[in-house]
């Protein structure tokens, strides 16, 4: 019981600060472009966990980085920097709010695509929780002032790769050790961010103290590379299987409702009502999808930020 409530209390953790991040990120933003923030989020992520890895595993012989392994960490990888890049890109042009009940989507989208890609059959639960989710995401994207915008859009598409990536993580994550599959992911997503911000941004920021300096860019840098990526992805692998799936479940769901809550506290973020109904409506679209079916070992974004 004890092991239990400590799982359910780190994945809470995990939860709110991917929640609590939205905020963060859309300040860094303004000074630091949506490739590059990403770049230098994993690139300190990647690390982190190299190193993490390389102390506690540096007295085993086992072969653990095998070609196999490899490509399918890539093949993750890339749905991950695709699912980031939409969902930074997309902060530029919605709020921290909307964007966190949108990548929530996610979770209602992995029994649709499971079913147009790999055939399998869609619970009674999913379905109605991909009815209320979508009628949701029409109140709060295209009710009274809250309009849909170009970055709810971008966001939407964020949630299409997160799911493709949880999709595409279940059929690898138990074929191979999990803590190099993560590794292998957030080096591709860093190697992706940095080609894509040297193609189209102008990276001479990265030489700039005055704007890496900047209390909005480094705190927001540490904070989603160090606890929102590398410690969130640790706890997840570790705790996950240590708690049951309904709790899981239900613990991911809170993950919107702290981007909200952050949203109002730390920007005072308004939603309309259309837009508040329609939060709901995702909320327990995405609670109904889940419920009670089990999670797939080890699935490193269940839409962070």
């Amino acid at each position: 019981m004890k092991k239990q409530y400590l799982a359910d209390v780190s994945l809470l953790l995990v939860v709110f600060i991917w929640g609590a991040t939205f905020v963060m990120v859309q300040d860094a933003l303004a000074f630091l472009k949506p490739f590059s923030f990403n770049a230098a989020r994993f690139f300190i992520a990647s690390l982190t966990l190299l190193a993490g890895y390389l102390l506690v595993a540096h007295k085993k012989k086992d072969k653990v980085w095998t070609k196999p392994l490899i490509l399918s960490g890539i093949k993750i990888g890339i749905w991950l920097f695709l699912g980031y890049a939409f969902q930074t890109t997309g902060l530029l042009y919605t709020t921290p709010a909307k964007a966190g009940f949108i990548t929530g989507l996610s979770v209602v989208l992995v029994p649709m695509f499971s079913l147009l890609l790999l055939n399998q059959k869609i619970p009674v639960q999913a379905v109605a929780g991909i009815v209320l989710a979508a009628i949701g995401l029409y109140l709060m994207t295209m009710g009274g002032p809250s309009s849909l915008s170009i970055g709810d859009v971008l966001v939407f598409f964020c949630a299409v790769s997160f799911a493709m990536q949880i999709i595409t993580t279940a059929a690898y994550a138990k074929l191979y050790n999990a803590l190099p599959l993560t590794i292998i992911q957030l080096i591709t997503v860093a190697v992706l961010s940095t080609v894509s911000a040297l193609l189209f941004e102008d990276t001479s920021v990265f030489l700039t103290p005055s704007i890496m300096l900047r209390a909005e860019v480094l705190s927001a840098l540490l904070v989603t590379s160090l606890l929102a990526t590398a410690f969130a992805f640790f706890a997840q692998t570790h705790f996950q299987a240590k708690t049951s799936p309904t709790r899981v479940a239900l613990i991911y769901a809170l993950e919107p409702v702290f981007a909200a809550l952050t949203s109002y506290v730390l920007i005072n973020e308004q939603l309309t009502k259309a837009a508040i109904t329609g939060c709901v409506l995702i909320l327990i679209g995405m609670v109904t999808a889940e419920f009670p079916f089990k999670r797939k070992k080890a699935e490193p974004i269940d839409s962070a930020a």
